[in-house]
């Protein structure tokens, strides 16, 4: 029973991969019967087009879908317009008409990744008629429908079998920076009176910055089914400024904490210090729990608290002398790390209001305002 129960909780971890399992085997199966049903040339190329277009969210579908689309029908026309427009009768004129389809078009794809597809599609309208022995049109408009068909389902299906939305994918992605955010402070701010173990530091900025990476596609397709009204919520730019601006004060804290603190200045420090750590990774990590179950935001005095301490400890540091006599870069890094404390404090603010934003009950008035 145990066992069982393990294996499900690790199948609902991964529902969202599930889903687009599903989604992409239907995709697959419902373009090949359609191609074969209409009677296309190459059913393949249907499908594959589905395998294609068929993604994790419904606005990278509809991304990738105006893409191919996009390029199939650019390298359909440009490929046609040249097979038709300079005939040839020999291997080495094919030769010379493919140099031309391929090179101007490769050309562009490397400029606009997004119209990749042209350049097989005009490869494929050019040498298509060799094997079949049709004429260059025909193998324009083939190509168009069998692209068209895998097009179309595919993203007939994102939208009808278990769709997924990039809004909803957005929470757990915004979960888990918040989460390596706080860690990644933990750790710096203990390195200031024990060192600090860099290795263990790199992972984390590693972690931070691939999944800040994925927070920002994930807020494009998101933001793409919002124009499109195939979902409703905040607005993404808000907590997509928010996070980064956390990411950022983490950075200029790991500037600001390369080594310790003088001996005395830390054992001033070491327990205001403590505090604010440990209130700043709970917050940061009861937000990232509150965004995962669209629950309100967490309470956010304890950090007003532990800042106002460590404020006061640096005050009576300043007070009595301890950074005087210490080296000029020293003294930089102190009031370094005292301002960008401060930043991260407005930052939080910030935070605690988006948190607010994504609630269950915030986000249901939102689409009712919508509608």
């Amino acid at each position: 029973m145990t066992r069982a129960r393990q294996l499900f909780d690790r199948i609902r971890a991964r529902r969202t991969q599930l889903g687009l399992a599903i989604r992409v085997t239907v995709a697959a199966t419902a373009a090949y019967a359609i191609a074969t049903a209409l009677h296309l040339l190459l059913p393949l190329w249907a499908v594959l087009t589905s395998l294609i277009v068929t993604q994790m969210s419904v606005g990278r579908s509809l991304k990738a879908t105006r893409d191919y689309m996009l390029g199939t029908i650019g390298g359909a026309l440009y490929g046609g317009a040249i097979a038709i427009l300079i005939p040839y009768s020999s291997e080495a004129g094919l030769l010379g008409l493919l140099v031309l389809s391929v090179a101007p078009l490769a050309f562009i794809a490397a400029i606009n990744p997004s119209l990749s597809a042209a350049t097989v599609t005009a490869v494929i309208v050019l040498l298509v008629p060799t094997l079949h022995h049709a004429d260059p049109l025909t193998s324009a408009i083939d190509r168009v429908s069998e692209v068209g068909v895998g097009a179309v389902t595919g993203l007939l299906v994102s939208f009808l079998v278990l769709p997924s939305r990039a809004v909803r994918q957005i929470r757990a992605s915004a979960a888990v920076l918040l989460e390596l955010i706080a860690d990644a402070l933990a750790e710096l701010l203990a390195g200031l009176t024990r060192g600090r173990d860099n290795d263990a530091l790199h992972r984390i900025q590693d972690g931070i910055g691939t999944a800040m990476v994925n927070l920002n596609a994930i807020g494009s397709e998101a933001e793409r089914e919002r124009a499109a009204r195939l979902s409703s919520g905040p607005d993404t730019g808000p907590l997509l400024r928010t996070i980064l601006r956390l990411r950022h004060d983490v950075v200029m804290i790991g500037r600001a904490t390369v080594v310790p603190l003088p001996v005395e200045v830390q054992l001033r420090l070491a327990a205001p210090l403590s505090e604010v750590s440990t209130a700043i990774a709970r917050f940061l990590r009861s937000a990232a729990g509150a965004l995962r179950e669209g629950a309100g935001a967490p309470p956010i005095h304890p950090v007003h608290v532990a800042l106002q301490h460590y404020a006061e400890a640096v005050a009576s540091v300043r007070q009595d002398g301890l950074i005087r006599g210490h080296a000029s870069d020293t003294a930089e890094r102190f009031f370094a790390l005292g301002f960008s404390l401060e930043q991260m404090h407005q930052n939080l603010g910030d935070l605690d209001r988006v948190v607010g934003e994504w609630s269950e009950a915030s986000t249901d008035k939102t689409a009712r305002v919508a509608e």
